[in-house]
C-alpha cells in the first residue's frame, strides 16, 4: 500500500483538502494519505520549506511526498517528480523542489499538465495521483514523464554572515508562537567558536544563553533553545513568543519590498 504525505498552504476551512484526499483515493483506494500540514501560510515559500525539510525523511523509503504550496505562481505546464534519498517528492513547478533539497536529486521528471483545459488544483494533483499509480503498478520513471527537464530554480534563505555578527530570518512561528530562526546549532556553534553570545530582536531585548527546555526559566521569562529539528528557536515559557516580542514571519514579499524587516530580522552578535 503506497503512503502519500500531503503538505500545503490549502487550510482547512474548505473543500479542496477533502477533494484531493478523494481524488487520491478514486485513483486507488489503496493509496494511504498522512496529514503533515495544510496550515502553511500562503505564498510562503520559507516556511513551506522548513515544515517540510524537517519531517519528510522521518518517514519510510519510497514514501511519496506532496509538496503543494502556491500551486500557481506560473501557468502550470508541468508538475514535478523528484526522486532523492530514497524518497519520492512531488510538487508544483515553482522552486520550491530546490528550498527542500540540499543538493540535486538522483533523479527529476517533469510530468505535463494537459494543456487542452483547465488547469486548476485537482487537474494539477490528479497529474501526480496518476504518476504514483503507474510507479507502483511498476512503470520506469522514465516512462511517465520528461527526465530532466527545465524547472524554476529558488534558493533557500540564508544568514547574513559577518565575523561578529549574523543576521537570521523567521522561518515559522507555531502555535504556541515560539519563533523558529534560520539557523542550526551547527552553524551557530561553528560561528561562534567559543565566545560569549548576544541575541537581540527589536530595540534592546536580548538572550545571552542557550536552555535545554522551556522550564529552564521562570514563566514568562524569555529563552532560546535548539528545538528537535535542530533548529534555534526563541520562546516564553508558558507565554507567546512572536506576539509579545513583536516577531513576524519573514516572507518573500517582505524582502522584495523591504517592508517589516526590522520585525523578520534576529542579530546574534559574538564577543
Amino acid at each position: 500500500m503506497p503512503l502519500i504525505t500531503l503538505t500545503t498552504d490549502f487550510g482547512q476551512e474548505d473543500h479542496l483538502v477533502g477533494a484531493v484526499k478523494g481524488q487520491l483515493l478514486k485513483i486507488d483506494p489503496a493509496f494511504r494519505l498522512i496529514d503533515i500540514s495544510h496550515s502553511i501560510a500562503p505564498f510562503n515559500y520559507s516556511q513551506a520549506s522548513y515544515a517540510f525539510r524537517n519531517a519528510y525523511h522521518h518517514f519510510p523509503s519510497h514514501t511519496f511526498h506532496f509538496l503543494l504550496v502556491n500551486m500557481f505562481e506560473q501557468k502550470p505546464a508541468q508538475m514535478l517528480l523528484a526522486f532523492y534519498n530514497d524518497q519520492y517528492i512531488l510538487c508544483p513547478d515553482n522552486g520550491l523542489i530546490g528550498m527542500v533539497l540540499d543538493e540535486k536529486p538522483d533523479m527529476l521528471i517533469g510530468l505535463p499538465v494537459d494543456t487542452g483545459g483547465d488547469r486548476n488544483t485537482l487537474v494539477c494533483t490528479k497529474v501526480l495521483g496518476e504518476a504514483v499509480k503507474k510507479i507502483v503498478d511498476g512503470e520506469s520513471l522514465h516512462h511517465i514523464g520528461i527526465p530532466d527537464p527545465d524547472y524554476m530554480e529558488k534558493t533557500i534563505m540564508k544568514p547574513w554572515i559577518s565575523n561578529d555578527l549574523l543576521e537570521v530570518q523567521i522561518l515559522y512561528i507555531d502555535r504556541f508562537e515560539n519563533v523558529i530562526v534560520n539557523i542550526t546549532r551547527e552553524e551557530f556553534e561553528a560561528h561562534r567558536q567559543g565566545r560569549n553570545f548576544r541575541i537581540t530582536f527589536k530595540r534592546n531585548d536580548y538572550i545571552n544563553k542557550i536552555s535545554e527546555t522551556y522550564s529552564d526559566v521562570p514563566e514568562g521569562d524569555v529563552l532560546a533553545l535548539f528545538n528537535a529539528a535542530g533548529y534555534l528557536e526563541i520562546a516564553i515559557n508558558k507565554g507567546n513568543a512572536a506576539g509579545l516580542l513583536g516577531l513576524q514571519n519573514f516572507t518573500q514579499k517582505s524582502l522584495q519590498m523591504r517592508q517589516n524587516l526590522f520585525y523578520q530580522t534576529v542579530k546574534i552578535h559574538f564577543f
